[in-house]
């Protein structure tokens, strides 16, 4: 380089590792903002007597990872390379589960079906015994 200093030397002051455990920091923070209980329960309604109150089912992924190395290479010129990298990803998923209803009479808990999620169940259930069947009547040996 042309002040001297190696490439390990002039790249140390590029990485800055407490902005990336600051950053994973304030990304976790924010999915389990995700996971408060202003997200599991919804704004009540209001209609005559009754009130509705909504819930859900809140689910927080995450994951993240990094790495670093150093190496020489195998030219002629000794050459040297250094790298590091990093991801991550995460998701936050929700679904109605219940509905929490206050009346005169009392106070009740309804659940939501999905019938479209029994529905993919079912044929997936139904598939997965008729490929095990198929696959059992293939394996018996035949009587000649």
């Amino acid at each position: 380089m042309p002040d001297g200093k190696s490439n390990h030397e002039a790249d140390e002051h590029n990485v800055n590792p407490a902005r990336a455990v600051d950053l994973v920091d304030s990304t976790m923070q924010h999915l389990l903002d995700h996971a408060d209980v202003k997200h599991v329960f919804g704004r009540p309604v209001q209609h005559g007597e009754i009130t509705l109150i909504p819930a859900a089912e809140v689910t927080v992924m995450g994951a993240f990872g990094a790495g670093f190395g150093v190496g020489v290479g195998m030219q002629e010129e000794a050459t040297e390379g250094e790298g590091g990298g990093g991801a991550g990803g995460a998701k936050t998923l929700a679904r109605p589960v219940a509905v929490v209803i206050l009346s005169p009479e009392g106070v009740r808990v309804e659940p939501v079906i999905d019938l479209t999620k029994i529905g993919l169940a079912v044929i997936t259930a139904w598939g997965f015994m008729l490929s095990i069947i198929m696959r059992m009547r293939r394996r018996r040996p035949r009587k000649v």
